[in-house]
């Protein structure tokens, strides 16, 4: 490589780099301007987080709190964790910003859709689970307890076992993206995928299981939204292939000048 190729390169690099850096700091600024508010409101967002826990407890029973700084602890980290899923949009628009100047125009298109329906389908993963899942979740653990004990969980366990299960439907909600995105870089064929239905339908429930407690009720409400979003992302990658198709035939394959007007360059 000549040496002004290796200075260039390296230039470019470390360009990349300071990018990166600045993008990283707008985001971490981001997180902490919604955390400051949110921590003084720490203890009413656990409260509210507790409540499908708390409904399902018998009467006279309560949470715990088994270390000393566990009561203060436990609600900032929660209002820590609000604050990045509060910033989610934001985060990924820095993400978008720090990649976009090395995509294509007809890409550019296709990603701000795509990060804008996963933040919805996160969302709707989580809301799915704190609606839905928890309620039924809590009543079946509290009403399998055995005969003479007490049901009393440490708020500290309990935080964990909430954000695990908001993180797990927040990422088994992203699959139509995922699909999509497979879909396009030519990983996988969506009419390939849909003919192994059966072999998704195991899977699905196998990976239910793993993400989920040990019980029947939680695996369930995961497979069965998987199942159906699997079918959402094999329609939209289907239809996604097939005008792909369509263009491929009336454009010739594009020059060098065509690709860097593309890309703006």
């Amino acid at each position: 490589m000549e040496p002004e190729e290796h200075d260039a390169a390296e230039g470019t690099f470390i360009s990349h780099l300071v990018e990166l850096r600045n993008r990283l700091i707008h985001a971490v600024i981001a997180v902490l301007i919604v955390f400051v508010p949110l921590a003084v409101f720490a203890e009413k967002i656990f409260q509210l987080l507790a409540m499908p826990l708390l409904q399902a407890l018998p009467l006279g029973n309560s949470m715990i709190a088994t270390e000393p700084a566990s009561p203060f602890l436990t609600p900032i980290k929660l209002a820590f964790a609000t604050a990045v899923v509060i910033t989610v949009p934001y985060l990924l628009y820095q993400l978008w910003a720090f990649v976009a100047p090395g995509l294509y125009k007809r890409e550019r298109k296709l990603v701000v859709p795509l990060l804008v329906s996963s933040t919805v389908l996160f969302y709707a993963g989580m809301a799915f689970a704190y609606f839905v899942v928890l309620p039924l979740a809590f009543s079946f653990f509290v009403s399998m307890a055995p005969e003479g004990v007490e049901v009393m969980t440490d708020i500290r366990a309990f935080l964990s076992f909430v954000l695990a299960m908001f993180f797990a439907f927040g990422i088994a909600f992203e699959v139509p993206i995922a699909i999509i995105l497979l879909s396009r870089a030519g990983v996988i064929d969506p009419d390939d995928l849909a003919s192994k239905r059966p072999y998704v339908v195991i899977g699905t429930f196998v990976v239910a299981m793993l993400l989920t407690p040990p019980d029947a009720i939680s695996q369930t409400l995961l497979a069965i939204p998987m199942l159906l979003l699997f079918e959402v992302g094999i329609f939209f990658a289907r239809r996604m292939k097939r005008a792909s198709d369509e263009n491929n035939d009336k454009y010739s394959k594009p020059t060098e000048e065509s690709i860097d007007a593309d890309r703006g360059v």
